[in-house]
């Protein structure tokens, strides 16, 4: 077939930006007929442009409060009726349908509404109907029929249709056809997942719909032969980190978004102001301080090396003394992301043309949105680590209670171990992580990483393992650095032995009864 003319447009929008000017330009420039409904029809008439009510040719009024007006033989006769099948084309005719050449629909708000906190009955009717049916209908013809869902495209058609005598092309119709069928797949998507909600219908249905929208293109992925993108969930909470405002800096890269997360992560578990340098998803270092300025620079002292060239993420506003001491340190950063910045403070990060800055405008803890991760040819989906943890049920196993400050310190590090990779060791001195041992296939030779890497430190300082200790020799290992105190889920079937070789080497030990495995 060839490319048939626009002469016939059925319109009805519920986002009307640039609707007036389309129609306008479709019946002037093309002679289109232009169908209408309720209130899309009010707005085209009032601009002077001719337009035919729905009603007309159904023949049959809206009724129903809106909810009976498109699902009509006559507007889906006209949408789906193959134009080179003589069968169909005669059917038509004896039943008064005429065709429909394009198709101009976006769909009730349902999830601005869900957003605006409505109630249930409201949602139900922001619940569209006819404009999915129509939308699917043309696109399954899309051989003859145009369908047009993004206002962003109407200038783009329109120079089509000038190029090409009044017709759309079948490229075109099949690219917009699949955009079709990915915005209903999005809103059935949404709307399951509200209702789902509703109902406490359980996390884990038996069929599970994610709605993604693409965020950006990314230059590459993990490595430069890999393709990437970022995409949004429909989920996605107010601070979180797709929803950060980059306000300086190169476009972000698909690593620089995985650290950023799992730095983010930490550091909003702190209470005070706190800090966490992250590289390669390990924080090498983590502190709280007074205030954000100094809480970076205890983090900094923790690994000043390692710290070269990794994501800083802060928990309060980013002060103009915090970027003058990152100044002072000559350490170059990829990413630093916080709630907000002084105005001092952003004015020297625009100094440094590559550093990304990110504002996420405030912190959302952690909320209930499952964590999904692929495995060849399916995903696992489980819910975040997120646990509600009280101090005051852990259990303390040894002959010796942590002191105070002990304690202190086994807390502090206790939130962070759940950032390291397993099998993970944090040793923690005055409120900051001063050795880190990550990712080892041993326990044991975490410890020894996390004590030489806080050195002379480790002395007086505490432990904490994200998970427990298979035998008394992490135990051993940790007390030859000189540690005084050690936090862990414990449940070990030689739990025994590791408390008596607490006991023996005069170290407390609390037991938390959660893991917190982070592969």
């Amino acid at each position: 077939m060839e490319n048939p003319k626009v002469k016939r447009v059925l319109i009805s929008v519920t986002d009307k930006t640039g609707v007036v000017e389309f129609a306008k330009a479709l019946s002037e420039e093309f002679g289109a007929q232009i169908i209408s409904t309720g209130g899309t029809a009010r707005v085209i008439a009032e601009a002077g442009v001719p337009v035919t009510p729905i009603d007309d040719v159904t023949k049959f009024p809206e009724m129903m409060d809106g909810r009976v007006k498109t699902l009509h033989p006559l507007v889906h006769g006209g949408l789906l009726a193959k134009r080179d099948n003589e069968s169909h084309m005669a059917q038509a005719a004896e039943h008064g349908i005429e065709m429909i050449d394009m198709v101009v629909v976006n769909l009730y708000a349902f999830e601005k509404t869900v957003a605006g906190g409505a109630d249930f009955d409201t949602c139900i009717e922001n619940i569209d109907i006819g404009g999915p049916s129509m939308l699917r209908s043309a696109a399954k013809n899309h051989a003859s029929v145009a369908v047009v869902t993004d206002p962003s495209t109407y200038n783009d058609i329109l120079a089509e249709m000038r190029a090409n005598d009044g017709a759309t092309t079948l490229a075109t119709r099949r690219a917009l056809a699949l955009d079709v069928f990915r915005t209903t797949g999005a809103y059935d998507t949404a709307i399951s997942a509200w209702l789902a909600d509703q109902l406490d219908a359980g996390k884990f249905p038996e069929k599970m719909n994610i709605c993604l929208t693409k965020q950006q293109d990314l230059r590459y992925g993990e490595n430069p032969h890999q393709a990437a993108a970022f995409y949004r969930r429909s989920t996605a909470t107010e601070h979180s980190l797709v929803n950060a405002k980059q306000l300086g800096g190169k476009p972000l890269s698909y690593n620089n978004l995985l650290d950023t997360d799992a730095c983010w992560a930490i550091v909003r578990e702190f209470d005070k102001p706190g800090v966490v340098i992250l590289k390669h998803q390990n924080p090498c270092g983590s502190a709280e301080g007074a205030t954000i300025a100094e809480a970076f620079d205890r983090a900094f002292a923790c690994d000043t090396k390692s710290a070269f060239g990794g994501i800083i993420a802060a928990n309060r506003t980013v002060t103009t003394e915090m970027v003058e001491h990152i100044n002072d340190a000559k350490l170059f950063v990829e990413v630093l992301i916080a709630p907000d910045f002084e105005e001092g403070a952003l004015a020297l990060l625009k100094e440094k043309p590559n550093l990304r800055v990110l504002a996420t405008g405030g912190i959302d803890k952690p909320g209930a949105e499952p964590e999904y991760r692929t495995v060849d040819g399916g995903v696992l989906v489980q819910d975040v680590d997120v646990v509600s943890e009280d101090p005051a049920t852990f259990t303390v196993p040894t002959k010796r209670q942590p002191t105070p400050a002990e304690m202190d310190d086994l807390l502090f590090a206790w939130k962070v171990v759940k950032g390291v990779k397993s099998n993970a060791i944090l040793v923690a001195k005055d409120h900051a992580g001063i050795g880190m041992g990550p990712g080892q296939p041993n326990r044991v030779d975490s410890c020894d990483i996390a004590c030489k890497r806080a050195g002379e430190a480790c002395k007086g300082a505490v432990a904490a393992s994200d998970a427990f200790f298979p035998f008394r020799d992490n135990v051993d290992v940790l007390a030859s650095y000189g540690i005084t105190a050690i936090i862990q889920p414990g449940g070990s079937i030689r739990d025994e032995e590791c408390i008596e070789a607490c006991d023996e080497l005069g170290i407390a030990m609390v037991f938390t009864g959660h893991r917190h495995f982070r592969h």
